[in-house]
């Protein structure tokens, strides 16, 4: 599996219809990529985005004690057109667990090739464990950086990838 670039005319045909977008928020998230992501998509509504806060119980509580609602259930994101991966205080515990019997990364079946999928901060963390960085390199947070280089991942001092 490869993600692509996305440039220039691509970028312009490709999100130019509507899109159902998965910003994934667990347990323990962090309140700016979710929350930051949420209000700056929808502000294309009228254009057809839609970005629904997708989790795997019906509420997760941040990383600051706040407790919200699900829009939508983790699985979700196998059907959107977009998914984003969010960071907090729990996602290497949900990494490390990736496998397992009921783990939540085995509720999510995406498609790089239909769907646009990348994360902020750790929530590359969950991409690498995916499988869906294949040999692509990351951007991340300095807690982040050394358990991306241990999972393999070649990761880059940019702020964009």
């Amino acid at each position: 599996m490869r993600l692509r670039y996305i440039d220039g005319p691509y970028l312009t045909l490709r999100f130019a219809r509507p899109m159902r977008i998965a910003i994934l928020t667990f347990d323990g998230f962090n309140e700016l990529d979710s929350f930051i992501a949420f209000g700056l998509l929808n502000r294309l509504s009228a254009q057809g985005w839609k970005a629904e806060i997708a989790s795997p119980t019906s509420h997760v509580t941040s990383m600051n004690g706040v407790t919200v609602q699900a829009q939508q259930p983790l699985e979700f994101a196998n059907e959107a057109d977009a998914v984003i991966f969010g960071s907090g205080l729990y996602t290497r515990a949900i990494a490390a667990d990736y496998g397992r019997h009921g783990a939540l990364l085995d509720r999510l079946q995406l498609d790089p090739v239909r769907q646009l999928i990348g994360a902020q901060c750790s929530g590359a963390l969950l991409l690498a464990r995916l499988g869906l960085l294949a040999d692509m390199p990351a951007c991340t947070d300095l807690t982040t950086r050394p358990w991306l280089v241990e999972a393999g991942v070649r990761v880059e001092e940019a702020p964009f990838h």
